[in-house]
């Protein structure tokens, strides 16, 4: 199996504890960052591979995390999955 077989399942929204920046990951391989009430403040595209994604942002800006006991630490932001 390669390491995107072995994906961690990222889909769906994270959210900072303080609740003030939300982040969806969408099935497609797309995403979409509110911060406060500022709506698709950055929007992109993200790759999964093993518990590391790698962001690349519609303005070409790049970014990466990883998942880490269910937590995704994205850059300096530690989001938390939203049930």
């Amino acid at each position: 199996m390669s390491d995107t077989e072995n994906a961690v399942d990222v889909v769906g929204m994270w959210v900072t504890a303080d609740g003030y920046i939300r982040q969806e990951l969408r099935a497609d391989g797309r995403y979409d960052e509110a911060r406060g009430d500022r709506a698709g403040a950055y929007t992109g595209r993200y790759t999964v591979t093993g518990a590391h994604l790698d962001y690349v942002d519609d303005t070409g800006f790049t970014a990466t995390g990883d998942i880490r006991d269910g937590v995704l630490h994205h850059e300096h932001l530690v989001l938390y999955r939203e049930s």
